[in-house]
C-alpha cells in the first residue's frame, strides 16, 4: 500500500538547525521521494519499507536531541504528484 507522510521536526532547543537538517538529509539519502516545503518535509512510498525506515531515522535523531516534537500526518494514497486544480 502506498502511503504519503508529512513530517515536521521541532527539537525544542537554542541550536535546532543543525537537528533538523540532519534529519533531511537522511530522508533524501533513503529510496524514497522527497518534498520540501519551509515548514515541513514530505515522503512518500510503500508502507511496509517506509515505515521501518522513519522508525529508524527518527530513533536516531531523537537519540542526538534532549527533547524534540516530531508531528506526522500519514495519507493512505501516493499524493506526490498533487497538483491543485484551482
Amino acid at each position: 500500500m502506498k502511503i504519503s507522510i508529512e513530517l515536521t521536526l521541532t527539537p525544542l532547543k537554542d541550536d535546532y538547525e543543525s537537528h533538523i537538517i540532519d534529519f533531511i538529509k537522511a530522508l533524501r539519502a533513503s529510496e524514497f521521494k522527497v518534498l520540501e516545503n519551509p515548514l515541513s518535509t514530505q515522503i512518500y512510498g510503500d508502507y511496509d519499507t517506509l515505515m521501518p525506515f522513519l522508525t529508524r531515522e527518527i530513533k536516531k535523531s531523537f537519540s542526538e536531541i534532549e527533547i524534540a516534537v516530531l508531528n506526522m500526518k500519514i495519507v493512505k494514497t501516493d499524493r506526490s504528484d498533487y497538483e491543485p486544480d484551482f
